[in-house]
């Protein structure tokens, strides 16, 4: 075997490497899913804390007066819930395959869920009538604003993963790039997470 100098084998000068961007995209949706958390935490500190001083204070029960919290539309809410969770990350699975066809199913399914998950908000509030007048309406802000504040949630993180699923429609990203779905993702289990907060705060203990 003759002798071959490395010389002949390396190029003189090479090109250098391209640099790994960072994920901004996943690490803007980490900053702001801190910021949801502390905002929604906030709010619903703020609740749990007027509703132990009313308590406290002997002013009758909490819940204003013909009020009832049923447990069947909060249970089924969590279960939706968890239900998108599986199609969330069906769809990053999916898409790190390259299953593109999967991927517009786990996402349209997912979007469907928190559809659903909105419905249902809508039918508990009207089973519970809070009054919007009289004495007993004085707390009613508090629960419209932290189950509206969770809604609102929901909503943008449905926009977020509707964005990132006409995204991948477009070609943007494919097996080796999921930075999208990814971040869509981590929004959508916080939101998840902020939900069961609020359903153990108001819906289970009341």
């Amino acid at each position: 075997m003759s002798d071959i100098s490395i010389r002949e084998i390396v190029p003189a000068a090479l090109a250098p490497a391209t640099p790994n961007r960072p994920r901004l995209l996943v690490i803007g949706t980490a900053l702001a899913s801190a910021a949801v958390i502390v905002g929604f935490g906030s709010l619903l500190s703020f609740y749990v804390r007027t509703r132990a001083l009313w308590l406290a204070s002997d002013s009758g029960t909490w819940l204003p007066s013909g009020v009832n919290i049923p447990l069947t539309q909060p249970n089924m809410m969590a279960i939706t819930l968890v239900f998108s969770l599986i199609t969330v990350v069906w769809a990053v699975a999916s898409m790190k395959s390259d299953d593109r066809s999967n991927t517009y199913i786990a996402v349209g399914l997912s979007i469907m869920f928190g559809f659903a998950y909105i419905a249902q908000t809508a039918y508990l509030l009207s089973l519970m009538g809070l009054p919007i007048a009289g004495d007993d309406a004085g707390r009613a802000p508090l629960f419209f604003a932290v189950i509206g504040s969770h809604l609102a949630i929901t909503g943008a993180a449905m926009a977020y993963l509707a964005i990132m699923g006409i995204r991948s429609l477009g070609g943007n990203y494919n097996a080796k790039d999921v930075e999208g779905l990814y971040g869509a993702a981590m929004f959508w289990f916080v939101t998840v997470a902020l939900y069961f907060a609020m359903w153990y705060a108001i819906y289970i203990t009341k």
